[in-house]
């Protein structure tokens, strides 16, 4: 039962971008310190990991270690404790319904269905979502996303935890989002699709998992068909969400103040998308190794390699300690490799400072040569959040700057393929920055919870990019063969015709009761290209929707 916490082993994992991911943030900081269970920079994040830092933060707060928590606080910490309550210590800790339907279904207030034995827990949710959105200078049918499915999370014999997600999805989206759709033969952050009526999409998101732990509280072997992310800003230079599920095996090790993650992935090379037939398929090796230097600090480092054989596995990668580069050029092997920096500083229980530092390819020679080489491909992350800024409880800050050189995360295309296949890509979408390369972005957001049902973000941002035109390739296209360069020398961030785009976005949504939420919306995106006028697209979108047990459906690229 829920009172034998400490025998278990397994864990289920909170899906990405969850609200509680924002409550564990924050209460990180608000501690001023990095906890040595979460490592945040990892996502998703362990269920299990999150109850047991909810629950000891709560007994800091209560024993006056300085951490002060609002009245909004202990809510949503009570509430996430009580979603997650199969690893609660005790199970006065669920909270409990007043009124459950026929004794069964909503027992407890989010849960639609519940089973909780010595041997099996399971935990059933229906999905439902809706939004429409009205678009200016736009005469087309609704743009709209409809959502409906069910979700299931359990644990087997207290050894197998277990997770999987599916919706049937029909969707028109904001024309600029179309316009990405067929440029790039995909649905953002999703797989196959069919057409829909008029200008729509239909298509099925399914993910799952089962989890193992090899080691109880130390090494966790995960196998399934999900989404991973790496790093602590709202983007990711080294693997975002932006892209498709795919297939992965990881392991994560995790020891004293050491977190050591190993995934393989199965990827899907550029393809043009057609009739019913199987596609082929690519892979890609990846380790993050972060440690917790200080009480305040963290730091990581991070390889990954995209395998250039299509259809095969590079078994080499298998080796649990390695350095994926040193491997590549052992075996010349003509794989894709990259390595990162990563860091994180929780300092005076309000701020929050993180970065990123990727390395696609480097020459110091040429570097310090001051001629542009087209070939010194890198990315810079930089980052801080502000918690209960001016003093004002539950008003929170994010500033972000992202900035990647052309060409980076592109490869070369080797005689007889019709595209390049080594290049970060996955199901023809970008795998890290939905941009792409050779741009330089500023954004922010502003988190607001004035009330404890009701729920305000603010985002804004811009970026500068420079494009390609007609046959030539300025290095921002990263699914073009970077041997296609305009030059080798005199490349400078923005190369190319400069484009800018400006998006800015006002979010309110209202909890009705646990996971049912009211939205409004209103966004707004310029996009030009000054020596284009003809490409100049201005956008206004306006939002309203119902969801459950789901998040909302974002278009901020």
């Amino acid at each position: 039962m829920m009172g034998m916490l400490p025998v278990k082993a397994q864990t289920t994992y909170l899906p990405l971008n969850h609200p509680d991911y924002h409550l564990m943030d924050r209460l990180e900081i608000l501690s001023g310190r990095v906890n040595d269970q979460l490592h945040l920079g990892l996502r998703p994040a362990s269920r299990k990991d999150m109850v047991r830092f909810l629950e000891q933060t709560d007994s800091a707060a209560n024993a006056g270690s300085g951490i002060k928590l609002s009245k909004i606080d202990e809510y949503n910490m009570a509430q996430a404790i009580s979603e997650s309550g199969e690893w609660v210590a005790d199970e006065s800790e669920v909270i409990q319904s007043k009124h459950p339907i026929l004794k069964t279904i909503y027992k407890t207030p989010t849960d639609f269905l519940r089973v909780n034995t010595p041997e099996f827990f399971a935990v059933l949710n229906p999905i439902i979502g809706y939004e429409q959105s009205w678009q200016n200078n736009y005469s087309g049918d609704p743009i709209f996303i409809n959502r409906r499915g069910a979700e299931a999370r359990g644990l087997i014999l207290k050894r197998i935890g277990f997770y999987t997600m599916v919706t049937d999805n029909q969707e028109r989206m904001p024309t600029y989002a179309d316009q990405w759709k067929d440029a790039h033969q995909a649905v953002p952050g999703m797989g196959r699709y069919n057409p829909f009526k008029s200008n729509g999409v239909d298509y099925m998101d399914a993910r799952g998992y089962i989890d193992v732990a090899a080691i109880k509280d130390h090494l966790d072997v995960t196998f399934g068909y999900d989404k991973q992310f790496v790093g602590d800003g709202y983007r990711s230079l080294f693997l975002s969400d932006f892209s498709n599920s795919a297939l992965f095996l990881k392991l994560n090790l995790r020891v004293w103040k050491l977190n050591y993650q190993i995934t393989d992935m199965e990827l899907m090379p550029q393809f043009i998308k057609g009739d019913d037939e199987v596609l082929p398929r690519k892979y890609m090796a990846m380790h993050h190794l972060s440690m917790n230097v200080t009480k305040w600090l963290n730091v990581g480092l991070w390889e990954g390699v995209v395998m250039r054989r299509q259809d095969h596995f590079d078994y080499m990668y298998l080796v649990p300690i390695i350095f994926l580069r040193a491997a590549e050029r052992n075996v010349n092997s003509p794989d894709n490799a990259m390595v990162g920096f990563n860091f994180k500083a929780n300092v005076a229980r309000h701020f929050s400072f993180y970065g990123q530092l990727l390395f696609d390819e480097l020459r110091m020679s040429e570097l310090t040569g001051g001629k542009g080489w087209y070939g010194n491909k890198w990315g810079i992350q930089l980052g801080g959040k502000y918690i209960n800024a001016f003093g004002l409880k539950n008003l929170d800050l994010q500033g972000e700057v992202n900035m990647v050189r052309p060409y980076t995360y592109s490869h070369y295309r080797e005689q007889g393929d019709t595209f390049p296949v080594s290049n970060y890509t996955h199901y023809n979408q970008p795998m890290a920055h939905p941009v792409g390369a050779g741009f330089v972005e500023a954004l922010g957001i502003v988190r607001y919870q004035p009330l404890k049902n009701l729920y305000i973000t603010a985002k804004a941002g811009m970026y500068r990019q420079g494009i390609d035109s007609g046959s030539t390739n300025y290095g921002s296209n990263i699914f073009l063969d970077y041997g296609t360069a305009t030059s080798q020398y005199g490349v400078s961030m923005i190369n190319g015709i400069e484009a800018n785009c400006m998006y800015a976005n006002l979010r309110a949504s209202y909890e009705l009761r646990p996971n049912l939420f009211i939205d409004l919306g209103v966004t707004q995106r310029n996009y030009s290209v000054p020596s284009i006028p003809s490409m100049n697209n201005n956008t206004t979108l306006l939002s309203g929707g119902v969801r459950l047990n789901i998040q909302p459906r974002q278009y901020d690229f």
